[in-house]
């Protein structure tokens, strides 16, 4: 699948709960993914993790949450729509000529990462040839600028701006009007919902010369906690419900647009 031949994807809610944990025997969380599985042959939606290298030399720091957070996500968005969903998550690299494979991509702790000049011309053309990014946990004024630092490579000319409450990717299925910080997983021991100095949760985007939204900016909170500890009895409920719902609008606004 090219992402500039995409399918137009039928969306509808399914009378369902939100999900549990469903049994499935995974690698211990943040290790190295093996050899990926054959996908289903109908399959039109992977979740697609973001490889990348570190700015501050720690290793790996692409693969947090893995893979209970895209093994929790998947199982949600086959419940809650109708979008074929591969049954495993997906890695890729920008020097990877796969990565124009798959209309949505994500990126975790990307107050981490860095990108020369040829993964971030990458990642342009993939965005600017209809291709979604998320970017998610990540908190506070250094790490902001650890962002900014690759990310004014990939679109040195394109500004970052709020992401206004009546846009459509807050409306596409969900109606998305709570603006609420989702916090870690440290936030059982701690009742602290931020990290470092990012106490305000910001909703911000890049858009292209025709209004779509390219990158969505989850800076402050951490929506790959909520997803990995869907099954935690300790971690509230209220936040996996909306960090779900935030996934499903990204997801159908992605393959939609």
């Amino acid at each position: 699948m090219n992402i500039d031949r995409r399918r137009y994807v039928k969306c509808a809610v399914v009378v369902s709960g939100l999900i549990v944990a469903c049994g499935y025997l995974a690698p211990a969380s943040g290790q190295v993914p093996e050899p990926q599985a054959t996908a289903p042959l109908d399959a039109e939606f992977f979740f697609t993790r973001l490889q990348y290298s570190s700015s501050n030399r720690r290793r790996q720091a692409w693969l947090t949450d893995y893979p209970e957070a895209e093994t929790h996500l998947l199982q949600g968005i086959t419940r809650l729509t109708r979008v074929a969903t591969g049954d495993y998550g997906r890695d890729v690299s920008l020097k990877n000529d796969e990565v124009m494979d798959y209309p949505w991509l994500y990126a975790v702790e990307v107050g981490q990462w860095y990108l020369d000049d040829a993964e971030a011309a990458r990642l342009r053309e993939y965005l600017l040839r209809g291709g979604f990014l998320m970017v998610d946990d990540f908190w506070g004024t250094y790490q902001w600028a650890v962002f900014i630092d690759s990310m004014q490579r990939v679109f040195p000319d394109r500004p970052i701006l709020e992401i206004e409450e009546s846009h459509e990717i807050l409306h596409i299925l969900y109606d998305l009007d709570q603006r609420i910080q989702i916090p870690g997983r440290s936030y059982i021991r701690s009742g602290v919902t931020w990290q470092e100095d990012g106490r305000i949760p910001y909703w911000r985007g890049i858009f292209d010369d025709k209004g779509r939204l390219m990158v969505a900016i989850n800076f402050n909170m951490d929506m790959g906690d909520a997803w990995e500890h869907a099954d935690d009895p300790w971690y509230p409920e209220p936040m996996t419900a909306l960090a779900y719902r935030f996934a499903v609008n990204y997801v159908i606004y992605a393959m939609t647009h």
